[in-house]
């Protein structure tokens, strides 16, 4: 049972971020701005964290190629771009101490790196025509300001959960 625990706490994430997009209020922040909630790769990175850079690349790995399927045209942005945060996250947490007011630093640090690399990318294939103070402006501040409440919210719990996860495979 214990072995289903992250796949359906990550799964249920997945379906949540969606959710919360179709049933929040669109002026939660005011007119016109735009909020990307990214509940899931916060877990992502708190698993990397408090697990290890293994267990945290390979999940976001399976659950970029899921989010790019389900969620994207082009198949391979949130792809490379989970991983890619995760490992630089980790390659972080080798210098930095580990505790939850870091974690929390770091997942909003790795939130706002996945944002602009999505917003880059979007703006290198044409998909977007905004310039980037307007993307600062309107969707990455209501973004990271989501985001951090979330954090504030889940983290705690997280590390709990993936503590206790990364105890139980020492001892296997």
């Amino acid at each position: 049972m214990k072995k289903f625990l992250l796949p359906l706490l990550f799964l249920f994430l997945f379906i949540f971020e969606s959710l919360y997009v179709q049933y929040s209020p669109a002026e939660m922040f005011g007119h016109n701005r735009i909020i990307a909630p990214h509940f899931l790769f916060a877990g992502l990175l708190f698993l990397t964290i408090f697990v290890g850079k293994k267990h945290g690349i390979i999940y976001a790995a399976i659950f970029g190629l899921l989010f790019d399927i389900v969620y994207i045209e082009i198949i391979g942005i949130y792809l490379f771009l989970f991983p890619f945060i995760c490992y630089l996250v980790s390659k972080i947490m080798h210098i930095m101490q580990t505790n939850i007011v870091i974690a929390f630093l770091v997942s909003l640090f790795g939130i706002a790196l996945l944002e602009v690399g999505v917003y880059e990318m979007d703006h290198l294939i044409h998909v977007t025509n905004l310039d980037f103070m307007s993307f600062i402006k309107l969707r990455f501040y209501p973004t990271l300001i989501l985001n951090a409440v979330f954090i504030i919210i889940a983290g705690y719990p997280f590390k709990r959960l993936f503590e206790k996860h990364a105890e139980s495979l020492r001892a296997e």
